[in-house]
């Protein structure tokens, strides 16, 4: 029996929901998309991509992850949201996710304004806080998904003109 088709679809899966977790705040994107392709890669000898694009593959991984560690944090702290706020948001993009679409745009900006608004900060800068925690979030996915996609142009590149 041959293997390969097995490991080629186990690789596609990965792939796939690991693009989804790049927007699920709960799933480690950008991981997944490196483990779909680290298997890919694997299933064909390491024929097309190489242990060179798989080292550069692992450093968008990286980076991504410190993206992901940073993003929000930094929005926040650039309007003069508190620690308290960035685990807030953070939170609230947990909870978001059980009110689908909404919950996941909406729930880190209400879980950083809640998280302000608890530790005796007025309104205004509770919704400064918010909005940067929002917009930090935002930020951080898109720079992910963009590195996702990346990552799986170059093995498509590697694939194609090999």
């Amino acid at each position: 029996m041959d293997w390969s088709i097995l490991w080629w679809i186990l690789a596609g899966l990965l792939m796939i929901a690991g693009l989804v977790g790049t927007v699920v705040p709960a799933l480690p994107g950008v991981p997944m998309v490196f483990a779909g392709l680290l298997l890919l890669a694997w299933s064909t000898g390491f024929e097309p991509v190489g242990l060179g694009t798989l080292g550069v593959l692992g450093i968008l991984t990286a980076l991504s992850i410190l993206i992901d560690f940073l993003a929000a944090s930094l929005g926040a702290k650039r309007l003069g949201a508190s620690q308290r706020a960035f685990w807030g948001a953070t939170l609230g993009a947990v909870v978001g996710l059980f009110f689908g679409l909404p919950g996941i745009i909406l729930g880190p900006f209400v879980g950083a304004v809640s998280a302000e608004l608890s530790a005796g900060r007025g309104a205004v800068q509770a919704g400064r806080s918010g909005y940067g925690a929002w917009i930090g979030i935002v930020l951080g996915t898109a720079a992910k998904l963009t590195i996702a996609f990346l990552m799986l142009g170059i093995v498509l590149t590697k694939f194609l003109f090999n």
